[in-house]
Protein backbone atom coordinates (compact mmCIF):
# COMPACT_ATOMS: atom_id res chain seq x y z
CA UNK A 1 0.00 0.00 0.00
CA UNK A 2 0.78 3.37 -0.88
CA UNK A 3 1.94 5.95 2.43
CA UNK A 4 -0.15 9.00 2.03
CA UNK A 5 0.94 10.80 5.21
CA UNK A 6 4.42 10.20 7.63
CA UNK A 7 4.94 11.92 11.22
CA UNK A 8 8.85 11.61 12.04
CA UNK A 9 9.55 11.67 15.49
CA UNK A 10 6.90 14.66 16.07
CA UNK A 11 7.26 16.02 19.80
CA UNK A 12 4.80 18.92 20.89
CA UNK A 13 4.44 20.67 24.63
CA UNK A 14 2.27 23.43 25.90
CA UNK A 15 3.20 25.73 28.48
CA UNK A 16 6.11 23.69 28.60
CA UNK A 17 4.12 20.23 29.16
CA UNK A 18 5.01 17.37 26.90
CA UNK A 19 2.08 16.55 24.73
CA UNK A 20 3.64 14.11 22.43
CA UNK A 21 6.98 12.54 22.71
CA UNK A 22 8.96 11.03 19.96
CA UNK A 23 6.21 9.98 17.51
CA UNK A 24 6.51 8.09 14.75
CA UNK A 25 3.93 6.62 12.32
CA UNK A 26 2.78 6.34 8.66
CA UNK A 27 -0.81 6.29 7.37
CA UNK A 28 -1.42 3.96 4.19
CA UNK A 29 -3.95 5.35 1.15
CA UNK A 30 -7.18 4.38 1.32
CA UNK A 31 -6.99 3.47 4.89
CA UNK A 32 -9.15 3.88 7.97
CA UNK A 33 -7.28 4.65 10.53
CA UNK A 34 -8.16 5.78 14.01
CA UNK A 35 -6.09 7.44 16.99
CA UNK A 36 -7.19 5.48 19.98
CA UNK A 37 -6.75 6.83 23.76
CA UNK A 38 -7.94 8.20 26.84
CA UNK A 39 -8.86 11.92 27.41
CA UNK A 40 -5.08 14.12 27.62
CA UNK A 41 -3.34 11.17 25.25
CA UNK A 42 -2.32 13.53 22.59
CA UNK A 43 -4.44 11.99 19.35
CA UNK A 44 -6.29 15.08 18.57
CA UNK A 45 -3.21 17.15 18.85
CA UNK A 46 -2.15 14.97 16.61
CA UNK A 47 -4.99 15.05 13.82
CA UNK A 48 -4.71 18.64 14.46
CA UNK A 49 -0.75 19.01 13.55
CA UNK A 50 -2.37 16.67 9.97
CA UNK A 51 -4.69 19.14 9.30
CA UNK A 52 -2.33 22.07 9.98
CA UNK A 53 -3.90 23.56 12.93
CA UNK A 54 -0.78 22.93 15.44
CA UNK A 55 2.50 22.29 14.31
CA UNK A 56 5.76 20.28 15.78
CA UNK A 57 8.32 21.15 18.04
CA UNK A 58 10.10 18.63 16.24
CA UNK A 59 10.22 16.49 13.98
CA UNK A 60 8.56 16.59 10.30
CA UNK A 61 5.04 15.78 8.57
CA UNK A 62 5.22 14.35 5.20
CA UNK A 63 2.17 14.27 2.54
CA UNK A 64 3.11 12.33 -0.22
CA UNK A 65 6.80 12.52 0.58
CA UNK A 66 6.76 16.03 0.53
CA UNK A 67 8.01 17.96 4.00
CA UNK A 68 4.20 20.00 4.75
CA UNK A 69 5.59 21.42 7.97
CA UNK A 70 4.39 24.92 7.37
CA UNK A 71 1.87 24.30 4.83
CA UNK A 72 -1.19 26.40 5.86
CA UNK A 73 -4.08 24.26 6.12
CA UNK A 74 -6.28 25.47 3.48
CA UNK A 75 -3.30 24.30 1.27
CA UNK A 76 -3.19 20.66 2.54
CA UNK A 77 -5.15 17.90 0.29
CA UNK A 78 -7.22 17.30 3.83
CA UNK A 79 -10.54 18.22 5.18
CA UNK A 80 -11.60 18.24 8.77
CA UNK A 81 -14.76 17.42 10.28
CA UNK A 82 -14.66 18.90 14.14
CA UNK A 83 -16.94 17.87 17.57
CA UNK A 84 -18.73 20.93 16.44
CA UNK A 85 -19.85 20.82 12.70
CA UNK A 86 -19.88 24.64 12.28
CA UNK A 87 -22.73 24.60 9.90
CA UNK A 88 -23.95 27.91 8.50
CA UNK A 89 -27.18 28.27 10.07
CA UNK A 90 -28.51 31.01 7.32
CA UNK A 91 -27.75 28.00 4.27
CA UNK A 92 -30.13 25.22 3.45
CA UNK A 93 -28.63 21.93 3.58
CA UNK A 94 -27.46 22.15 -0.04
CA UNK A 95 -25.80 25.37 0.41
CA UNK A 96 -24.20 24.32 3.31
CA UNK A 97 -22.34 21.18 1.41
CA UNK A 98 -22.03 23.78 -1.99
CA UNK A 99 -19.95 26.27 -0.10
CA UNK A 100 -16.58 25.16 -0.90
CA UNK A 101 -17.05 24.69 -4.40
CA UNK A 102 -18.71 28.13 -5.05
CA UNK A 103 -15.68 29.67 -3.03
CA UNK A 104 -13.64 27.94 -5.56
CA UNK A 105 -15.81 29.16 -8.66
CA UNK A 106 -16.76 26.49 -9.60
CA UNK A 107 -19.41 26.29 -12.86
CA UNK A 108 -23.39 26.06 -11.26
CA UNK A 109 -24.13 22.91 -13.10
CA UNK A 110 -21.29 20.95 -11.66
CA UNK A 111 -21.98 22.18 -8.21
CA UNK A 112 -25.47 20.76 -8.75
CA UNK A 113 -24.48 17.58 -10.03
CA UNK A 114 -21.41 17.07 -7.50
CA UNK A 115 -23.59 18.19 -4.29
CA UNK A 116 -26.38 15.94 -5.18
CA UNK A 117 -24.10 12.76 -5.77
CA UNK A 118 -22.58 13.57 -2.33
CA UNK A 119 -25.98 14.16 -0.70
CA UNK A 120 -27.03 10.98 -2.40
CA UNK A 121 -23.90 8.99 -0.72
CA UNK A 122 -24.84 10.53 3.01
CA UNK A 123 -28.79 9.78 2.64
CA UNK A 124 -29.60 13.34 2.36
CA UNK A 125 -30.87 13.42 -1.39
CA UNK A 126 -34.43 14.35 0.10
CA UNK A 127 -33.00 16.97 2.22
CA UNK A 128 -31.34 19.54 -0.34
CA UNK A 129 -33.82 22.27 0.44
CA UNK A 130 -34.25 21.73 4.22
CA UNK A 131 -32.73 24.02 6.95
CA UNK A 132 -29.89 22.60 9.23
CA UNK A 133 -31.02 24.30 12.27
CA UNK A 134 -34.24 21.77 11.52
CA UNK A 135 -32.21 18.60 11.03
CA UNK A 136 -31.16 16.01 14.14
CA UNK A 137 -27.75 15.64 15.34
CA UNK A 138 -27.03 12.72 12.81
CA UNK A 139 -28.46 14.89 10.05
CA UNK A 140 -26.04 17.79 10.54
CA UNK A 141 -23.25 15.29 11.55
CA UNK A 142 -23.79 13.91 7.83
CA UNK A 143 -23.93 17.74 6.13
CA UNK A 144 -20.75 18.11 8.10
CA UNK A 145 -19.08 15.11 5.94
CA UNK A 146 -20.48 15.76 2.74
CA UNK A 147 -19.16 19.23 2.61
CA UNK A 148 -15.63 17.68 3.48
CA UNK A 149 -15.91 15.69 1.08
CA UNK A 150 -17.60 17.60 -1.75
CA UNK A 151 -13.90 18.63 -2.61
CA UNK A 152 -12.74 14.96 -2.72
CA UNK A 153 -9.69 15.51 -0.26
CA UNK A 154 -6.72 13.01 -0.39
CA UNK A 155 -7.61 13.10 3.87
CA UNK A 156 -10.59 13.16 5.68
CA UNK A 157 -9.91 13.93 9.73
CA UNK A 158 -12.47 13.29 11.98
CA UNK A 159 -12.52 14.40 15.56
CA UNK A 160 -14.52 12.26 17.72
CA UNK A 161 -17.83 13.29 15.14
CA UNK A 162 -19.90 11.02 17.13
CA UNK A 163 -19.69 11.77 20.36
CA UNK A 164 -23.09 13.89 20.69
CA UNK A 165 -25.18 11.07 19.38
CA UNK A 166 -27.20 8.94 21.40
CA UNK A 167 -26.20 5.17 21.37
CA UNK A 168 -28.20 3.86 18.69
CA UNK A 169 -27.32 6.89 16.12
CA UNK A 170 -23.71 6.60 16.75
CA UNK A 171 -23.76 2.58 15.93
CA UNK A 172 -26.03 3.45 12.44
CA UNK A 173 -23.26 6.37 11.95
CA UNK A 174 -20.29 3.99 12.45
CA UNK A 175 -21.57 1.78 9.92
CA UNK A 176 -22.00 4.31 7.62
CA UNK A 177 -18.39 6.23 7.88
CA UNK A 178 -17.24 3.28 7.01
CA UNK A 179 -19.02 2.35 3.90
CA UNK A 180 -18.33 6.00 2.71
CA UNK A 181 -15.04 5.69 3.65
CA UNK A 182 -14.65 2.36 1.30
CA UNK A 183 -16.86 4.00 -1.38
CA UNK A 184 -15.09 6.73 -1.90
CA UNK A 185 -11.93 5.67 -1.24
CA UNK A 186 -10.12 8.95 0.50
CA UNK A 187 -8.08 8.13 3.85
CA UNK A 188 -9.94 8.58 6.78
CA UNK A 189 -8.19 9.40 10.29
CA UNK A 190 -10.29 9.08 12.80
CA UNK A 191 -9.93 10.45 16.71
CA UNK A 192 -11.78 8.27 19.28
CA UNK A 193 -11.60 7.28 22.90
CA UNK A 194 -14.48 4.91 22.55
CA UNK A 195 -12.92 1.42 21.92
CA UNK A 196 -15.86 -0.11 20.37
CA UNK A 197 -15.90 2.30 17.79
CA UNK A 198 -12.19 2.25 16.93
CA UNK A 199 -12.94 -1.69 16.77
CA UNK A 200 -15.83 -1.86 14.83
CA UNK A 201 -14.69 0.58 12.04
CA UNK A 202 -11.32 0.97 11.77
CA UNK A 203 -8.48 -0.98 9.44
CA UNK A 204 -5.98 -0.07 11.50
CA UNK A 205 -5.69 1.31 15.25
CA UNK A 206 -3.07 3.41 16.92
CA UNK A 207 -3.39 3.69 20.77
CA UNK A 208 -1.97 6.72 22.42
CA UNK A 209 -1.24 7.27 26.15
CA UNK A 210 0.41 9.70 27.73
CA UNK A 211 2.07 11.37 24.48
CA UNK A 212 2.99 8.38 23.15
CA UNK A 213 2.54 4.86 20.85
CA UNK A 214 1.49 2.13 23.36
CA UNK A 215 0.65 -0.18 19.82
CA UNK A 216 -0.11 -0.01 16.32
CA UNK A 217 -2.47 -3.26 14.42
CA UNK A 218 -5.31 -4.24 13.17
CA UNK A 219 -8.70 -4.33 15.69
CA UNK A 220 -8.25 -8.32 15.69
CA UNK A 221 -4.10 -7.61 16.86
CA UNK A 222 -5.23 -4.58 19.06
CA UNK A 223 -7.68 -7.16 20.85
CA UNK A 224 -6.41 -10.23 20.84
CA UNK A 225 -2.61 -9.65 20.77
CA UNK A 226 -2.04 -6.26 23.78
CA UNK A 227 1.34 -5.18 24.17
CA UNK A 228 1.36 -3.78 27.26
CA UNK A 229 -1.23 -3.96 30.35
CA UNK A 230 -1.97 -0.52 29.75
CA UNK A 231 -3.19 -1.48 25.92
CA UNK A 232 -4.90 -4.92 27.59
CA UNK A 233 -6.69 -2.89 29.91
CA UNK A 234 -7.71 -0.02 27.62
CA UNK A 235 -9.28 -2.30 25.15
CA UNK A 236 -12.27 -4.32 26.43
CA UNK A 237 -12.37 -6.24 29.37
CA UNK A 238 -9.30 -8.07 30.62
CA UNK A 239 -8.19 -10.29 33.47
CA UNK A 240 -4.66 -9.21 33.89
CA UNK A 241 -2.89 -11.63 36.36
CA UNK A 242 1.02 -11.91 37.60
CA UNK A 243 2.88 -14.73 36.32
CA UNK A 244 6.15 -16.15 35.47
CA UNK A 245 7.24 -17.70 32.21
CA UNK A 246 8.90 -20.89 33.01
CA UNK A 247 9.59 -21.76 29.66
CA UNK A 248 8.38 -21.52 25.52
CA UNK A 249 4.84 -22.59 25.98
CA UNK A 250 4.46 -22.75 29.49
CA UNK A 251 3.45 -20.10 32.34
CA UNK A 252 2.88 -20.21 35.96
CA UNK A 253 0.30 -17.84 37.52
CA UNK A 254 -2.52 -18.35 40.27
CA UNK A 255 -0.24 -21.47 42.39
CA UNK A 256 -1.17 -23.33 38.49
CA UNK A 257 0.90 -24.71 35.41
CA UNK A 258 -0.42 -23.75 31.56
CA UNK A 259 0.50 -24.55 28.13
CA UNK A 260 0.35 -21.11 26.38
CA UNK A 261 0.94 -19.83 22.74
CA UNK A 262 3.63 -17.77 23.73
CA UNK A 263 7.55 -18.14 23.20
CA UNK A 264 10.52 -16.55 23.64
CA UNK A 265 10.85 -14.69 27.21
CA UNK A 266 13.81 -15.83 29.25
CA UNK A 267 13.29 -18.87 31.70
CA UNK A 268 11.51 -18.06 34.65
CA UNK A 269 11.12 -14.60 33.41
CA UNK A 270 8.04 -12.34 35.37
CA UNK A 271 5.59 -11.64 32.87
CA UNK A 272 1.65 -10.10 32.59
CA UNK A 273 -0.52 -12.59 31.91
CA UNK A 274 -4.09 -11.47 30.15
CA UNK A 275 -7.47 -13.25 30.12
CA UNK A 276 -10.39 -12.09 28.28
CA UNK A 277 -13.30 -12.66 30.81
CA UNK A 278 -15.43 -14.44 27.16
CA UNK A 279 -12.67 -17.10 27.15
CA UNK A 280 -12.59 -18.21 30.42
CA UNK A 281 -14.81 -21.67 30.87
CA UNK A 282 -16.50 -22.85 34.04
CA UNK A 283 -16.44 -26.19 35.24
CA UNK A 284 -16.94 -28.16 38.61
CA UNK A 285 -14.44 -27.23 41.11
CA UNK A 286 -12.76 -30.82 40.91
CA UNK A 287 -12.39 -30.34 37.37
CA UNK A 288 -10.74 -27.21 37.43
CA UNK A 289 -7.17 -26.01 36.88
CA UNK A 290 -8.22 -23.01 39.32
CA UNK A 291 -11.55 -22.46 41.62
CA UNK A 292 -12.93 -19.72 43.61
CA UNK A 293 -16.46 -18.48 44.60
CA UNK A 294 -18.49 -15.74 42.94
CA UNK A 295 -18.79 -12.58 44.54
CA UNK A 296 -21.24 -11.18 41.94
CA UNK A 297 -24.00 -12.05 39.19
CA UNK A 298 -24.60 -9.60 36.92
CA UNK A 299 -27.37 -10.42 34.12
CA UNK A 300 -25.83 -8.46 30.44
CA UNK A 301 -28.76 -9.56 28.20
CA UNK A 302 -27.08 -12.57 26.13
CA UNK A 303 -24.63 -12.94 29.10
CA UNK A 304 -23.61 -13.04 32.51
CA UNK A 305 -20.85 -11.23 33.67
CA UNK A 306 -19.99 -12.76 37.03
CA UNK A 307 -16.70 -11.90 39.82
CA UNK A 308 -15.18 -14.79 40.79
CA UNK A 309 -12.65 -14.53 43.98
CA UNK A 310 -9.67 -16.88 43.27
CA UNK A 311 -6.83 -16.68 45.64
CA UNK A 312 -7.86 -13.23 46.27
CA UNK A 313 -7.87 -12.20 43.03
CA UNK A 314 -11.35 -10.49 41.37
CA UNK A 315 -11.40 -12.13 37.98
CA UNK A 316 -14.02 -11.24 35.50
CA UNK A 317 -16.34 -14.32 33.74
CA UNK A 318 -18.60 -13.35 30.75
CA UNK A 319 -20.99 -16.54 30.20
CA UNK A 320 -24.05 -17.91 29.45
CA UNK A 321 -23.99 -20.42 32.26
CA UNK A 322 -26.33 -19.51 35.31
CA UNK A 323 -24.27 -19.20 38.48
CA UNK A 324 -25.11 -17.95 41.83
CA UNK A 325 -23.30 -15.70 44.28
CA UNK A 326 -21.49 -17.88 47.27
CA UNK A 327 -21.16 -20.72 44.46
CA UNK A 328 -17.81 -22.29 44.24
CA UNK A 329 -17.12 -23.02 40.80
CA UNK A 330 -13.79 -23.87 38.40
CA UNK A 331 -12.70 -22.72 35.93
CA UNK A 332 -10.64 -24.19 32.79
CA UNK A 333 -8.82 -22.23 30.21
CA UNK A 334 -6.93 -23.54 26.80
CA UNK A 335 -3.78 -22.40 25.87
CA UNK A 336 -5.50 -19.91 23.02
CA UNK A 337 -7.21 -18.17 25.56
CA UNK A 338 -3.35 -17.49 27.42
CA UNK A 339 -1.83 -13.93 26.48
CA UNK A 340 1.57 -13.22 27.92
CA UNK A 341 3.29 -9.61 28.07
CA UNK A 342 6.81 -8.62 29.25
CA UNK A 343 6.57 -6.19 32.18
CA UNK A 344 6.08 -2.50 31.35
CA UNK A 345 5.59 0.89 33.51
CA UNK A 346 1.78 -0.19 33.83
CA UNK A 347 2.44 -3.66 35.13
CA UNK A 348 0.18 -4.18 38.75
CA UNK A 349 -1.47 -1.06 37.91
CA UNK A 350 -5.15 -2.36 37.24
CA UNK A 351 -5.27 -4.32 40.15
CA UNK A 352 -8.11 -6.80 40.08
CA UNK A 353 -10.37 -7.56 36.44
CA UNK A 354 -10.55 -4.51 34.52
CA UNK A 355 -13.18 -2.75 32.82
CA UNK A 356 -12.24 0.71 31.27
CA UNK A 357 -15.21 3.11 31.64
CA UNK A 358 -15.21 6.14 29.04
CA UNK A 359 -17.02 8.25 31.77
CA UNK A 360 -14.11 10.02 32.95
CA UNK A 361 -12.97 11.09 29.50
CA UNK A 362 -16.62 12.31 28.84
CA UNK A 363 -16.58 14.19 31.64
CA UNK A 364 -12.75 15.83 30.66
CA UNK A 365 -13.32 15.96 26.74
CA UNK A 366 -16.58 18.30 28.41
CA UNK A 367 -14.09 20.56 30.15
CA UNK A 368 -12.22 21.86 26.99
CA UNK A 369 -9.65 20.02 23.98
CA UNK A 370 -6.65 18.03 24.78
Amino acid sequence: MKKIIELKNISKAFDGEGVLNDISLYINDNEFITLLGPSGCGKTTLLRMIGGFEHPDKGDILFLGERINDVPPHKRHVNTVFQKYALFPHLNVFENVAFPLRECKVPKDEINKKVNEILGLVMLGNFAGRSVTSLSGGQQQRVAIARALISHPRVLLLDEPLGALDLKLRKDMQQELKKIQQSTGITFVFVTHDQEEALSMSDTIVVLNEGKIQQIGTPADIYNEPDNAFVADFIGESNIIDGVMLENYKVSFSGHTFECLDKGFAANEPVDVVVRPEDVDIVAPEKGMLSGTVTQVTFMGVHNEIIVDIGGFKWMIQTTDSVNVDEHIGISLDPDAIHIMKKSKYSGMFGDYSSYSNELDELADAGGEE
